[in-house]
Parts: structure tokens; C-alpha cells; sequence
């Protein structure tokens, strides 16, 4: 995934100071003569700079939503959402590794880093297979202008999940939402009589006719992504969704085109 991702995407490059080459601009009033680059200047009649790749990395910590509720799926066909997390939230560390920065799951105790063995951690901690209770990440201290990576389903009560994620907001943390569905918890495809139990407690729920809610439950929904759409306008996050019955490029693509623009600016 991370490889195919990877190809014709520049990655998290930012001009700054730096011994790499980025790339050759026009020169602009304000430009140091020093950065003229006159062989390429000499080429044309043009005067160009040189760029240079900015270097400092930045530590992303990345959240799996490993509650029960995501070790569910609609069909033996489909992964389940909790599978799906883990295998988007490793890739992303691929990508952002390959770029150079630091790299940590939220909440596992290993501090940011970067390289072979950091990816090897990761591995070991989804392989442990440890669940959370609530479905919402931990408030922990995160050092100033971080990047915060959360993935889950995030069915929780609207108010939970922004409280969670202002708290890291307040620090000057920069964040993303990644929503990961089953395609039945948007759509609910079920006819006739159904019994839906849950699977943190929660009591059952028998329905005669399952169609005669389907509409008051798709808004229901749709005002459940909506609203996390909002709060993450509200505090200058990102935030995308996506369907297991999708393929996960398409959302690792968007999620890491996303961090690209926000480390840019």
C-alpha cells in the first residue's frame, strides 16, 4: 500500500534550510544572491535559485481505535473495521518513516523515532492486540506543533470525541480524523425482523421490521459524520471517511496528500 501510494507524490518536503536539493524556481524580489544559481541562470534568460528541502522532522502520533466495536464486520467478504485500522495506520508509518519523520502510536509508551526497527515496534504492538474500553484516545501530553493521527469509527457522543480532540488542539497540536466504517452501519441493508446486539454490553435490540427505521437511521448517521466534519473544521483538523467494501489506498492517499498540505503551511 505505502509503496503504491508513494509513487508520484512528492511526500512532506518543505523549503527551508537544508543540504538537499529540492528543486529550481524564478528568482523573486527578496531572494538572497546567494541562492542564484548561475549555471542554470546561464541556460536561459532567466534567473533561477536553487532550493533546498527543509530537514527539521516532526513527531506524528498515530491512534487505532482497538475498542470491540471495531472487531466487527457485515460479511466474511469485508475486513473487519479494527483490521482495516491497523493495516492504514502501519502504512501511513511507512509513508511518513520513508519521509523522514518521527513516528509513535499514540498511548504504546515507545517514544517517536524513525527507521527499520521503529516499524518493526509498531508491528509488535497491533500484534498484541490490545483493547480499549471507550473507543476514544487518551489525553496525553504531546510536545507543541506534533501531528496527531486518529482512526477509528468514532461512534461515540459527538461531545466525547470533541473534547478528546480539543485537548490536544489547545496544545497547538495539529490532527486528523480518519473515520472507518462498515458499509451496513451507513447503509443498513437489513429487511424483516432482526436482532442487533452489541459488543461493549449493550442490551439487545429486537425489530419486527427493520426497514421501517432505515430512514431515521441514515440521518441519524449522516449527522454523526457531519457533525465530526464540523468538529474538525472548528478546530483546523482534517477529517475523512472510509468504507471497508473500499480500497484503503484511496484513503491512505487522501490522509497523507492531507498531512502534505498541513506541513506546508
Amino acid at each position: 500500500m505505502a509503496t503504491t501510494v508513494a509513487q508520484g507524490v512528492h511526500g512532506r518536503r518543505r523549503v527551508g534550510q537544508g543540504e538537499t536539493f529540492w528543486q529550481f524556481r524564478r528568482y523573486e524580489t527578496g531572494d538572497s544572491p546567494q541562492s542564484i544559481d548561475w549555471r542554470q541562470s546561464a541556460k536561459s534568460d532567466r534567473v533561477f535559485v536553487r532550493e533546498m528541502e527543509w530537514e527539521a522532522a516532526q513527531s506524528v502520533w498515530i491512534w487505532r481505535d482497538t475498542s470491540p466495536s471495531m472487531s466487527w464486520t457485515s460479511s466474511p467478504e469485508l475486513p473487519e473495521k479494527r483490521r482495516r485500522a491497523d493495516i492504514l495506520a502501519l502504512a501511513l508509518s511507512v509513508l511518513l518513516i520513508r519521509g523522514g519523520e518521527f513516528v509513535t502510536f499514540l498511548g504504546s509508551d515507545l517514544r517517536p523515532s524513525n527507521g527499520k526497527t521503529t516499524l518493526e515496534r509498531l508491528a509488535k504492538v497491533i500484534d498484541r492486540g490490545d483493547r480499549e474500553n471507550n473507543g476514544l484516545p487518551p489525553v496525553l501530553p504531546l510536545p507543541r506543533f506534533a501531528q496527531v493521527v486518529m482512526i477509528g469509527d468514532f461512534l461515540s457522543p459527538l461531545d466525547e470525541i470533541e473534547d478528546a480532540a480539543r485537548s490536544y488542539a489547545a496544545r497547538g497540536v495539529k490532527g486528523h480524523l480518519l473515520q472507518v466504517l462498515d458499509p451496513a452501519e451507513e447503509l443498513l441493508p437489513y429487511d424483516g425482523r432482526t436482532r442487533f446486539e452489541g459488543l461493549e454490553g449493550e442490551q439487545s435490540w429486537l425489530l419486527s421490521r427493520v426497514e421501517s427505521v432505515r430512514e431515521p437511521y441514515r440521518k441519524r448517521f449522516k449527522a454523526q459524520c457531519e457533525g465530526l466534519g464540523e468538529i474538525a473544521r472548528r478546530l483546523d483538523w482534517g477529517y475523512s471517511a472510509h468504507r471497508t467494501d473500499k480500497s484503503p489506498n484511496t484513503a491512505l492517499l487522501a490522509l497523507y496528500l492531507a498531512m502534505t498540505q498541513d506541513r506546508g503551511r
